[in-house]
């Protein structure tokens, strides 16, 4: 009894620890290389796409795997990183 109740209190440490937490007490993810927002918002804005609209992306990353990102137009034109999938590709 004792070794699961000492498991989950450092289960529960562990997972917190690694999450990245914002001023409104969310959590989003942050842009890896390859992502559009890697680096910074774009140049260029999204000025005929409507404000809520979701925009895809995919790309390869350094270790060859497969990345879906979905983001989504802010009110400012501003890319906001909302979803990412990684498809492992088997050796």
């Amino acid at each position: 009894m004792r070794r699961i109740l000492l498991l989950a209190i450092v289960g529960s440490i562990t997972c917190s620890c690694d999450q990245t937490s914002t001023h409104t007490g969310s959590f989003s993810l942050q842009p890896i290389p390859g992502s559009i927002t890697y680096g910074g918002q774009p140049t260029m804005k999204l000025t005929k796409s409507p404000i809520g609209s979701q925009v895809p992306h995919h790309f390869t990353d350094q270790w060859g795997d497969d990345v879906f990102e979905t983001y989504i137009i802010q009110p400012d034109r501003s890319l906001r990183l909302v979803d990412r999938r990684i498809i492992e590709q088997p050796f």
